[in-house]
């Protein structure tokens, strides 16, 4: 099991990051979850490792089922809050509020090099079939990009 730092994600596929060690030894927490692209039963182990500070978990996908159980005892004394958020339903006076604010302050951070996107595999247009594929089978860390 890989430790479990406050500096980068975490794959739940390989790493427990409820039971690790490393990280409760050190004393680390995870203030916020952030763009939480599982839900389903991984929200449960979510709420579990967050502090009590009134962290946050934001889920903007559900890659792992739409239903979870959670037991509000874990949720009510830490004030946590559980929010989800998508841009498929919003108005194009929000979209664009989006995309301004990503041009503002996004942007400069990815042409500075200070942030970096993870890319998985880049295919060719014409085996768009097979990036769907990768996709769909969810082994990939990172964007799947299509060129042209």
């Amino acid at each position: 099991m890989k430790s479990w730092d406050a500096e980068r994600g975490i794959d739940y596929r390989t790493e427990d990051f409820v039971r690790s060690d490393s990280r409760r030894d050190r004393g680390a927490t995870a203030s916020i979850i952030t763009l939480d692209m599982v839900a389903g039963s991984l929200c449960t182990a979510a709420i579990w490792i967050l502090p009590p500070s009134r962290a946050r978990v934001v889920t903007i996908s559900m890659l792992g089922g739409a239903r979870a159980e959670i037991n509000m005892n874990s949720i009510l004394p830490k004030r946590l809050t559980l929010t989800g958020s998508t841009l498929a339903v919003a108005h194009r006076a929000q979209k664009a509020a989006v995309a301004e604010a990503m041009r503002r302050n996004v942007w400069p951070l990815l042409a500075a090099g200070r942030v970096k996107p993870v890319i998985h595999q880049t295919f060719p247009l014409a085996e768009a079939c097979d990036a769907h594929r990768l996709m769909e089978s969810s082994s990939h860390i990172g964007k799947i990009v299509l060129t042209l």
